[in-house]
């Protein structure tokens, strides 16, 4: 399906963690599609946030979809999620199928373009799986995505492609941060799919 045959075995991360590339999972056409059907129908907001006491309203935009109506905590607010989508539910079921893990939950984001970017963080929030697996899929542009050790720095750098799918889990959160950098260079937008797993009460 890739131009390279991507082990997706492979552990990226030399240590404290395991992150999994699979590439491209779906071909040109089906991510074409799915990127369309993604901006066109899913119910986008800014993003909110409160940092140092401020509320931040972003450029970029999220939404938040579940098989219950969870509510979700992280950077001190709270959203509650929206019923699945049809083409929601057709990407959970594949990628269930090509991970064998299973997820009830998925965290979307828009960036309009490369100015859009998300900074240093990792996903420790207490409504998650503890070490669970967290599913990125990307459709649209091509983007930089970083990691970085909390304590020895060193870092680990790949290109997201259009229709590819990432996993991270075991310790990753607890040991690595992550983000998506900024850049000028790109001037088209990007939904990226988290599918998580929210321990129930």
């Amino acid at each position: 399906m890739d131009l390279f045959d991507i082990d997706s075995t492979i552990n990226l991360l030399p240590k404290d963690g395991t992150v999994n590339y699979y590439g491209k999972v779906f071909n040109q056409n089906e991510a074409n599609s799915y990127l369309e059907v993604l901006l066109n129908t899913i119910k986008w907001r800014n993003d909110e946030a409160i940092i140092f006491g401020k509320k931040i309203i972003t450029k970029r935009k999220v939404a938040w979809y579940a098989e219950e109506p969870f509510e979700y905590t992280y950077s001190k607010t709270t959203k509650r999620a929206l019923p699945w989508t049809k083409e929601l539910l057709e990407l959970k079921t594949s990628i269930e199928q090509k991970t064998g893990d299973t997820f009830n939950s998925c965290l979307l984001n828009l960036y309009h373009d490369g100015s859009e970017g998300m900074a240093w963080h990792s996903d420790g929030e207490k409504d998650l799986k503890k070490d669970g697996a967290i599913a990125s899929l990307s459709f649209g542009a091509e983007r930089k995505f970083s990691f970085k050790h909390k304590k020895t720095k060193e870092k680990i750098d790949l290109i997201l492609k259009h229709g590819s799918l990432l996993v991270m889990k075991d310790t990753t959160q607890r040991n690595w941060l992550h983000r998506l950098p900024p850049t000028k260079l790109i001037l088209k937008p990007r939904v990226n799919l988290t599918f998580r797993t929210i321990e129930k009460k």
